[in-house]
C-alpha cells in the first residue's frame, strides 16, 4: 500500500459518495484506502446496497458484489465486509494485514462509548467538525462514560471545544473547555481553558475570571506567555491575484466542516 498505487480497476464515471466525510470515490482503490484508515467510520452509510450496485454497475465488479451483498446483513463483523474488497486487487501487504487485524482486535474489545469517542475523532480527523460535535454530544448525554475509560468525559470535552474553536464558536468552546476542568483535567485543561476565555473577555473579565477557575500566578505568566508569542507571529502574505483561489479554498473547508 506504500508508494504510489497502480489502479488494477476501471475508474467509474460516476462516483460512489462517502456520506460520512463527504467525499467522492472514483475506484476500488480509493475504497480500499478510505477503508482502512477509516475502521471507526465504517457503519451502514457505507458498506449497503448502494455499494453494492456501484461495485457492479461502475466498476464492472459483480462477483465482489455478490459476495459482499451476502454479508451485508451479518455486518456485525467488521472482516466479512472488509476482506473480500481487500483481496480483490490484493491491496495489502502481509504486513499490512497483520496490523489491520490487530487494529480490528483492538475495536472488538473496546465499549461502543469508546468507539464512538473514536468515531468523533475520525470525523475530526477528516475536518468535519460538525458531524463530529453531534456525536461528541450524543456521547455526553450518557452519564457513565467513567465506567468505561477514566479520563473519557474530559477528553470528549476537550475534543468538542476544539471541534467548536475550528468552527470560530468561541463560546461554545470555551463552555467545553471549562466542562473538560471541572470533570477532572488535569493542569494543561485549565491552560486550554483560559486561552479560550482570553479570547472572548475583556483583559478585566479574564484575569477575575481565570482566579475563580483556579489559575496560580505561574499559570497565568505561562498564558501570556503563549499568547504574546501567538501575537508575534507574522501575519500571512496572499498575492492579490490568489486572494479568490484561496478565499474559495477557505469557503470550501468550511462548508465541508460545517456539513452545509
Amino acid at each position: 500500500m506504500s508508494g504510489y498505487i497502480l489502479c488494477q480497476t476501471k475508474t467509474a464515471d460516476s462516483p460512489y459518495f462517502i456520506e460520512n466525510i463527504s467525499t467522492n470515490i472514483y475506484t476500488l482503490e480509493e475504497l480500499c484506502y478510505y477503508l482502512f484508515h477509516n475502521l471507526y467510520l465504517i457503519d451502514d452509510t457505507v458498506m449497503n446496497e448502494r455499494l453494492c450496485l456501484w461495485l457492479q454497475d461502475e466498476l464492472n465488479l459483480p462477483g465482489l458484489a455478490a459476495r459482499l451483498r451476502a454479508n451485508l446483513g451479518k455486518f456485525s463483523s467488521l472482516e466479512d465486509v472488509l476482506y473480500p474488497v481487500f483481496k480483490e486487487i490484493n491491496y495489502l501487504t502481509y504486513e499490512e494485514l497483520k496490523v489491520l487485524n490487530a487494529r480490528i482486535q483492538k475495536l472488538d474489545r473496546e465499549s461502543r462509548q469508546v468507539r464512538e469517542k473514536q468515531k468523533g475523532d475520525a470525523l475530526m480527523e477528516n475536518g468535519m467538525y460538525v458531524h463530529a460535535i453531534q456525536v461528541y454530544q450524543k456521547l455526553l448525554e450518557e452519564n457513565d462514560l467513567e465506567e468505561y475509560e477514566q479520563g473519557l468525559t474530559a477528553k470528549v470535552c476537550h475534543n468538542l471545544g476544539c471541534a467548536f474553536s475550528y468552527l470560530f464558536q468561541m463560546e461554545k468552546a470555551l463552555e467545553y473547555f471549562r466542562k473538560e476542568w471541572e470533570s477532572g483535567g488535569e493542569r494543561q485543561a485549565l491552560k486550554t481553558c483560559l486561552l479560550a476565555l482570553h479570547s472572548v473577555r475583556t483583559e478585566e473579565e479574564y484575569k477575575a475570571q481565570a482566579r475563580e477557575l483556579g489559575a496560580d500566578d505561574e499559570l497565568m505568566s505561562e498564558v501570556a506567555e503563549v499568547l504574546r508569542v501567538f501575537a508575534a507571529k507574522p501575519g500571512i502574505t496572499v498575492e492579490k491575484e490568489k486572494t479568490d483561489a484561496l478565499l474559495e479554498k477557505l469557503t470550501g473547508e468550511y462548508h465541508r466542516g460545517t456539513g452545509s
